[in-house]
């Protein structure tokens, strides 16, 4: 990725999560979630007090309630494409929880994911796991295409540019080594000469025994090419977050709303000082092989951490207050167009899943209905890419 403002990550303004009202309830109750200053975790209330049938999750500026997923029945004709898994469809509620307090994350404010609205969509195939350097390779010898990192910037997309700073390349993760404040993340991102899918971390790195990983440095429309060869598209936001959800709703993680039940890590994220030291408590430091930590529901591995997935969508903050005017959003597919107030002259894409660099201290993108953003031409090495597919 080329521009000056290279990477954006993501502001954070403290919100509160205040109750969930059993209003709907035999007996009239509020359930507090705050314990000794902290959220103790999401409680569900329910007119026979067993499921959240009728549950109502409310949250400041939050709009709609979490309201019980509806999944489509009818099964596929014909077998599941290689690599990929079955995802239903169906009606849900799309957006994000966000309790403040609640231990190992949740402190940011994430109003670009709300309102919560209601949302169907189609079945579809998708890919169980993120494309890695080997299927990305053999796209690459197919076709010879050339990523956007590997392109030498043009005088005419940086006009004033010394000749010298021309010189393809991709944003790298590089820490420094002293603490640093969290205001500015020019800190711990520096544009590498020779960077790529196949030189990671600079032009002395290689992927060599590393056909398991997934690829990164992808921009969207490197992951538009690819998806393009493989027969299959870039899933849209909503179909990546159903998929993610796995048929349920309300969750804080597409796993639950622990964020380790019994102690196991279900996703790769940063432990540790951030950004100065990754502590590898989960198993890696920096980016993970695939299928190392367990599937979804729907049999998806690292759908939260590892790396960003990118989505068909073009990313504006305000478009779910757009769809939560619809009764129900069948197949929502993003805005027209493009808008960050943040960096106006940005053309973004929406990013879901967040990556191995997020963490409760900065980044808690991991959370199942939040959401990311990125330059439609930039690429990083924490971002990738998973494919989905259409029903025949």
């Amino acid at each position: 990725m080329y521009h000056k403002n290279y990477l954006l990550l993501f502001s954070a303004v403290p919100a509160v999560l205040f109750f969930v009202s059993c209003n709907k309830a035999k007996s009239s109750q509020t359930s507090q979630l705050f314990v000794n200053g902290k959220v103790d975790g999401i409680v569900s209330c329910t007119s026979n007090g067993l499921f959240p049938v009728d549950s109502a999750l409310y949250m400041e500026g939050g709009g709609k309630e979490f309201y019980e997923s509806k999944v489509n029945t009818v099964k596929p004709k014909g077998p599941t494409p290689k690599g990929m898994v079955f995802i239903p469809g169906g009606e849900f509620s799309m957006g994000g929880v966000n309790p403040v307090g609640m231990e190992n994350g949740g402190q940011q404010n994430m109003n670009d994911a709300r309102p919560i609205h209601r949302v169907y969509v189609d079945g579809f195939y998708m890919d169980e796991t993120e494309v890695t350097n080997a299927e990305f390779t053999a796209f690459v010898k197919a076709t010879g295409y050339i990523t956007i990192a590997e392109r030498k910037p043009t005088r005419e997309e940086f006009p004033g540019a010394p000749e010298e700073n021309l010189v393809a390349g991709s944003v790298v993760f590089t820490p420094p080594d002293h603490d640093v404040s969290l205001n500015d993340h020019y800190q711990w991102w520096q544009y590498v000469k020779g960077a790529d899918w196949k030189h990671p971390l600079g032009p002395q790195s290689n992927i060599q025994g590393k056909d398991n990983y997934p690829v990164v440095h992808i921009a969207w429309e490197d992951a538009q090419a690819y998806a393009k060869w493989a027969g299959k598209r870039l899933p849209t936001e909503a179909e990546w977050e159903f998929a993610a959800r796995g048929g349920d709703f309300g969750k804080m993680y597409a796993w639950g709303n622990q964020f380790k039940p019994d102690g196991k890590w279900m996703a790769n994220i940063f432990q540790g000082k951030f950004p100065v030291s990754d502590e590898g408590k989960d198993g890696f430091v920096g980016i993970a092989p695939i299928k190392q930590f367990s599937a979804s529901t729907y049999g998806l591995y690292d759908i939260a951490g590892n790396v960003w997935e990118w989505c068909e969508d073009w990313y504006r903050p305000d478009y779910y207050e757009e769809l939560a005017h619809r009764d129900v959003a069948r197949n929502p597919q993003g805005p027209d167009s493009a808008f960050d107030p943040m960096e106006p002259n940005e053309k973004k894409k929406v990013q879901r899943g967040g990556s191995f660099l997020c963490t409760d201290q900065y980044c808690t993108r991991y959370m199942v209905g939040t959401r990311g953003k990125g330059e439609f031409r930039s690429a990083s090495n924490h971002v990738g890419l998973r494919c989905v597919k259409d029903l025949k």
